[in-house]
């Protein structure tokens, strides 16, 4: 399976998997990121140059292919999301008024487009317009860290 990461699930990592702790959980990590089957999107690479702990920009770096620009394909799939009034809540408007990142509607459209699940630290809210809210609409699988792990079978 193909995974699309948002940025907190990538956060965590971070903060909770010491890479020089966790050495067998990040060779896991590190294969399927070599074998494209870790992706991502620019506009999270955007959220973590923001503010994310100076590790997880390091490993950004050295991982930059794993984050690029929205597809015309991706584009079109966030204009679908967004033409669900409920949807729209998902801009928060004090990221737009500040001119902060909005990496959520990249990542759910780079999954659509590819055939990946999205991972994610956010859960399902009925009612809410959140990733996995907006993935169950369009029927895109959607993981939390833990149940990525599991799905790679992994045990440490």
């Amino acid at each position: 399976m193909t995974y699309v990461f948002d940025t907190s699930p990538l956060s965590a990592l971070f903060r909770n998997y010491y890479p020089d702790i966790f050495k067998s959980l990040w060779a896991g990590f590190n294969a399927l990121v070599t074998n494209e089957k870790i992706l991502s999107t620019r506009e999270v690479l955007r959220e973590i140059e923001d503010g994310s702990q100076e590790a997880l920009r390091n490993w950004a770096k050295v991982n930059k292919h794993i984050f690029p620009e929205p597809t015309a394909a991706e584009g079109q799939f966030v204009a679908k999301i967004f033409s669900v009034p409920h949807f729209q809540n998902n801009i928060e408007k004090r990221k737009l008024l500040r001119g902060g990142r909005v990496a959520d509607p990249f990542v759910i459209a780079r999954a659509a487009v590819t055939g990946a699940a999205v991972v994610t630290m956010e859960t399902f809210k009925p009612n809410a317009s959140d990733i996995p809210n907006i993935c169950k609409h369009f029927e895109i699988p959607c993981l939390t860290l833990e149940e990525f792990m599991r799905s790679e079978g992994w045990s440490f």
